[in-house]
C-alpha cells in the first residue's frame, strides 16, 4: 500500500471513529429513555388488577347465590336425570362426576350459574351479574396477556441496539471501501509518476509514464515526460559535442603537424619538376605531378580537419528557413540537373534563430549528399515544418537509403559510406545544428532512401 494510501485510510479512521462512537452512544441512551416510557409494565400491572377484580367479583357473585339457594330465596330450575343427555357438556361433566357442587359462568346471557345434585336431578341456580360482562373481560384480558407475553419474549433494546448498529457498521464499511478504491485510484498515477522519476534519477531518460487523464495528476504526468524527454535530448547532444570536441582536439593537433611536413615536400616536388632535363626528364615530371597531386589531396584533408576543429564566430539571427532552403535547392539543382527536386515548404512559418553561414553549411552537406545518393536520376523532397517553440527542416531521397548498422555511427567523424568521402560532412553539419542550439537526426525516409531531421529554435517574432 502506498504512502498516500495510509494517510488517507487513516484520516478517514481519525476523522469518522470519534463522532461514529457518539452517534451509537447517543443513539443507544435514547433508546434506553425511549423504551422506558413504554407503558407495557402499567399494562401489565392493569391487566393483573383487572383480572383479579373480575375474579372477585365473581366470587362474590357465586357465593351470594348460594346463601340465596340455601336460605330458599332463589328459586332453582330443575333437570330430571332422564333428560341428561340434552344437557350442555358442562352439565353431563357434573352430574357424571364426584363434586355435590360446581359454579359456571354463562357467558352468553351473563349470568352465573350453581349447580346443585338435588333429589332425582339436577338443581340449576342463576344470577345475573349486571353491567359487568365477565365473559368480554376474559376476552380482553387473554389478548393483552398475549401482546404483553409477545412482547416480553422481544429484547426491544438488544433488537434495535443490534439493527442501529448492524446499519451503521454498513454504512461505515461502504464509506471505508470506496474511501480504499479512491485513494488507490489517486494514488496509482503518482506511483507511476515517483517510479518514472526514480527511473530518471537511475540515468534511465527514455522512461516515460503512461499518461492518464486530465486532470492535475495527468498534466503533472505529461510535464514529466515532456522533461524526460528533453533531458534525454539535452543529454545526447552533450554527448556529441563532447565526441566532437574530442575529435576537434585530434583533429587540430593532426592537421598542424601533417600541414608542417606537407608545404616543403610540395615547394620541394616543384622545384624538382622544374629543374628536370636530360634523358630522364619526362620520368622525372611524372613522379613529381604525381608526389604533388597527393600532397594536394593531403591538404584539402587537412583543411576539412582544420574546419572540423575551427570555431567560428556564432552570429545568430532570425532567418526565413523557406526562403534559405530555395536558394540552397536552387543552386545545387545546376550541378545535378538529372534530379528532380520538391519543396513542401510550411505556411506562415516563423523564423529560425540561427547562424546563416552554419545553416547554409549544414544544409548544403546534406542536400549533395542525397543528390549524390540518387544520381544519375532520382528525386529529391525538402519539407518545412513548425511546432512547440521549434521548427524543422526534412530532407528526403530516393535512394539505397542507410544500413540499420550504419545508424549508430552515421556522425561520427571519418565514418563514411560513400567511396571518395572522408566521413566529416555530417559530423561538421551536425556540429553547425547543435551549436545553434538545434540537431540533426536521421529520420524514416518518405521517398524509399534516408531521411534527415534539421531541427532549429524558432523566433518568437514572425516575418
Amino acid at each position: 500500500m502506498h504512502r498516500l494510501e495510509r494517510k488517507l485510510i487513516a484520516v478517514f479512521l481519525a476523522a469518522t471513529a470519534a463522532p461514529l462512537l457518539i452517534t451509537l452512544w447517543l443513539s443507544v441512551s435514547l433508546l434506553d429513555r425511549s423504551l422506558a416510557l413504554s407503558p407495557t409494565k402499567e399494562l401489565d400491572e392493569t391487566t393483573q388488577a383487572l383480572r383479579d377484580t373480575g375474579h372477585a367479583y365473581y366470587l362474590q357473585t357465586c357465593e351470594a347465590l348460594k346463601r340465596d339457594a340455601e336460605a330458599g330465596r332463589a328459586a332453582p330450575a330443575r333437570y330430571a336425570a332422564g333428560t341428561a343427555s340434552s344437557w350442555p357438556d358442562s352439565w353431563r361433566q357434573f352430574w357424571n362426576g364426584k363434586d355435590k357442587e360446581r359454579f359456571l359462568l354463562n357467558s352468553a346471557s351473563n349470568r352465573v350459574l350453581y349447580l346443585a345434585r338435588g333429589g332425582h336431578g339436577l338443581l340449576v341456580y342463576s344470577a345475573p351479574l349486571g353491567t359487568v360482562h365477565l365473559g368480554e373481560l376474559t376476552s380482553l384480558y387473554s389478548r393483552a396477556r398475549a401482546i404483553l407475553d409477545a412482547s416480553l419474549a422481544r429484547n426491544l433494546r438488544r433488537g434495535f441496539a443490534l439493527t442501529l448498529l448492524l446499519l451503521a457498521a454498513s454504512i461505515w464499511v461502504l464509506s471505508f471501501a470506496f474511501l480504499v478504491y479512491w485513494a488507490h485510484r489517486l494514488s496509482r498515477p503518482i506511483r507511476s509518476l515517483t517510479a518514472g522519476l526514480a527511473e530518471v534519477a537511475a540515468g534511465r531518460l527514455n522512461y516515460r509514464v503512461p499518461e492518464t487523464g486530465r486532470d492535475d495528476t495527468g498534466a503533472a504526468i505529461r510535464a514529466f515526460n515532456e522533461m524526460a524527454a528533453q533531458l534525454e535530448q539535452s543529454r545526447e547532444r552533450l554527448v556529441a559535442m563532447t565526441r566532437l570536441e574530442s575529435w576537434q582536439a585530434l583533429a587540430r593537433k593532426t592537421a598542424h603537424e601533417i600541414k608542417n611536413s606537407l608545404t616543403p615536400i610540395r615547394l620541394t616536388m616543384e622545384e624538382v619538376a622544374a629543374r628536370a632535363g636530360g634523358r630522364d626528364a619526362e620520368f622525372l615530371r611524372q613522379a613529381s605531378q604525381i608526389v604533388v597531386d597527393e600532397v594536394t589531396g593531403l591538404e584539402r584533408r587537412v583543411r576539412a580537419f582544420s574546419e572540423l576543429a575551427s570555431e567560428p564566430p556564432f552570429c545568430p539571427k532570425e532567418l526565413d528557413v523557406n526562403t534559405l532552403l530555395e536558394e540552397r535547392i536552387s543552386l545545387l539543382q545546376a550541378a545535378h540537373p538529372a534530379v528532380g527536386y520538391r519543396i513542401e515548404a510550411a505556411d506562415s512559418l516563423p523564423p529560425a534563430l540561427a547562424d546563416e553561414d552554419l545553416l547554409k553549411g549544414a544544409l548544403t552537406n546534406l542536400l549533395e549528399n542525397a543528390a549524390e545518393a540518387v544520381e544519375p536520376k532520382g528525386e529529391i523532397l525538402a519539407l518545412t515544418q513548425a511546432g512547440g517553440g521549434q521548427l524543422w527542416i526534412e530532407i528526403h531521397d530516393s535512394g539505397p537509403g542507410l544500413e540499420p548498422h550504419a545508424l549508430q555511427t552515421l556522425f561520427e567523424p571519418s565514418i563514411s559510406f560513400k567511396s571518395g568521402g572522408m566521413g566529416l560532412g555530417l559530423s561538421i553539419a551536425r556540429k553547425s545544428a547543435l551549436r545553434m542550439g538545434g540537431d540533426i537526426a536521421c529520420i524514416p525516409g518518405r521517398l524509399g532512401g534516408a531521411g534527415f531531421r534539421v531541427v532549429l529554435p524558432a523566433s518568437a517574432v514572425k516575418l
